[in-house]
């Protein structure tokens, strides 16, 4: 059993004390409890900024696996550009400055010098610098930039780059994960010599993002592009995920853009085609956030915590030793040992819970709020009887299940092998329930509606949820329905994706024009 040299709570320490706070009393406060309990992140010293714990910091590198490997796997390959971008590169793409300049972090200085009191320090005046540069908010222009050097030929494309990186967006309200000042994300920028290629690439990174977001994250998402209103600062036209939390707002989870050739012709980036004529290349972009982390709390966790899906947490099985005496100390253990050897001879991130001065009912609620999904509980009984207790943290509850019922689905008591070579059908299991059950609460909560009234009814006095709507209404039509109900259009999604009747053609519900596609409505964050 290997030991625990880096503890994953503070010495002496378990889980918070106060309880957190019900999701029907306060679902705002109820996150950040949840964040809180689970020692996920904490507010920084510097305003909307948050330091992102240990604990959040392994989801975090477990996305980040699980979406590089698949930008791998489609051909892209991961660079690093520099955070400070100079203002004259932004001023190039007209609408990219207009949808960032607001959000700008500015550096006008180099040096600073003790005060003449020595009561601290200063700015130096005479450090400013000949042109001020901005802290990243985004990379498409220092990227240009350089694509400009490495692009003469079509023999040159495509490109195909990611990186990983924080940008700094300079936000007034935030929250954790959720909005910050600076966050951690993984932006993509390819370029290619045919639009039809760029297009593919926005589509297909939309895809990637889909499958990360069900397959990993448990999370339904619907997929589509959206309202010209709604695109990214610089693109022809973009795509989102949108994914319904537990208070039936929708969340933009991911974003993929095709460009164009706007920042192509903004920094002069042509080649030489196959036909020996020059020309302007094409471009793509997309990008996820660590607001991941925030749409996976809010997907999943309950009253008790956080849940994780199995293929997103750092601890998938968390066995706990029970005894008394230190005879049934060296049994116990012993017994732990040889089950955690087994379990990661599965391929399973095992831990064995060794702090001491802690009940094992203190650590059982220890896990269970940090929201590792499976704990193993062994004591001297156990051994003798070569069973083990098995404890899930989440059941996928059926009507009619009560308190008592819950719990016996919960816990099971199994022979050691047969625990062990269960464990991953278990985890596997969980995995396509919390799947499951954020499908049918997105599927409860969502509906075609086709009137004005239906639809003030729905958000005003049902709660709201996804609305499926028919819109052909302008971009100040948008604005009223955002100001009247706080709801705004998410995307338009592709078929198939939503209640029976949302696809074909209608009429607006606003305007009474005829609308082609249903588009995708909701309160959101």
């Amino acid at each position: 059993m290997k030991p625990e040299t880096q503890p994953r709570v503070p010495p002496g320490g378990g889980a918070v004390s106060q309880k957190i706070t019900p999701r029907a009393a306060d679902y705002a406060r109820w996150y950040l409890d949840v964040i809180q309990h689970a020692q996920l992140a904490d507010h920084s010293a510097v305003r909307g900024c948050m330091v992102i714990r240990p604990n959040g910091y392994a989801i975090w590198e477990k996305m980040q696996r699980a979406l590089d490997a698949r930008f791998k796997a489609t051909g892209h390959r991961n660079a690093y550009f520099p955070v400070f971008i100079p203002v004259s590169f932004l001023s190039k793409e007209a609408q990219h400055v207009e949808g960032f300049a607001k959000e700008c972090a500015v550096v006008t200085h180099h040096r600073l010098r003790a005060k003449g009191d020595k009561s601290g320090v200063e700015v130096d005046p005479e450090s400013k610098l000949e042109e001020p540069l901005i802290v990243r908010p985004t990379s498409e222009t220092i990227i240009w930039s350089a694509y400009k050097q490495w692009i003469q030929s079509y023999r040159d494309l495509p490109i195909l780059i990611n990186q990983w990186v924080n940008v700094v967006r300079w936000e007034m309200r935030t929250r954790l994960f959720l909005r910050t000042a600076e966050f951690l994300w993984q932006e993509g920028h390819t370029a290619h010599a045919t639009e039809k290629e760029a297009v593919e690439e926005t589509r297909r990174m939309l895809d990637v993002y889909r499958d990360f977001s069900e397959n990993v994250m448990a999370m339904p998402v619907i997929c589509g592009p959206k309202t010209p209103g709604e695109r990214f600062a610089g693109a022809v036209e973009s795509f989102s995920i949108e994914a319904m939390m537990q208070d039936r707002r929708a969340l933009q989870a991911g974003t993929s853009h095709y460009l164009g050739q706007n920042f192509a012709k903004a920094f002069d980036v042509q080649f030489l085609n196959a036909k020996g004529e020059r020309e302007h290349v094409y471009a793509a972009s997309w990008g996820v956030s660590t607001r991941l982390i925030g749409a996976l709390i809010m997907t999943h966790s309950d009253d008790l915590g956080l849940v994780l899906p199995p293929r997103l947490a750092d601890i998938q099985v968390v066995v706990v030793p029970i005894f008394k005496t230190e005879a049934e100390k060296t049994l116990v253990l012993e017994a732990c040992e040889r089950t955690i050897r087994a379990l990661e001879a599965h391929n399973l991130e095992a831990h064995c819970d060794l702090r001491e001065g802690m009940t094992p009912g203190a650590k059982y609620y220890d896990w269970e709020v940090k929201g590792v999904p499976l704990r193993i509980e062994i004591g001297p009984r156990d051994v003798e009887s070569g069973k083990l207790v098995l404890v899930r943290r989440f059941v996928l509850e059926e009507p009619g299940d009560d308190e008592k019922a819950i719990r016996a689905k919960k816990k099971q008591f199994l022979s050691r092998d047969e625990a062990v070579s269960k464990t991953p059908a278990i985890l596997d299991q969980m995995q396509q329930q919390l799947y499951q059950r954020a499908l049918a609460f997105r599927s409860k909560h969502s509906r075609t509606v086709d009137s004005l009234e239906e639809y003030e009814r729905f958000f005003k006095k049902e709660g709201g949820g996804f609305a499926w709507t028919h819109w052909a209404g302008s971009r100040e039509d948008e604005e009223m329905m955002a100001k009247k109900y706080q709801t705004s259009i998410r995307n338009v999604p592709f078929e198939r994706q939503g209640p029976p009747g949302s696809d074909g053609a209608g009429k607006c519900i606003l305007t009474g024009k005829p609308s082609a596609r249903r588009v995708l409505m909701s309160e959101a964050y």
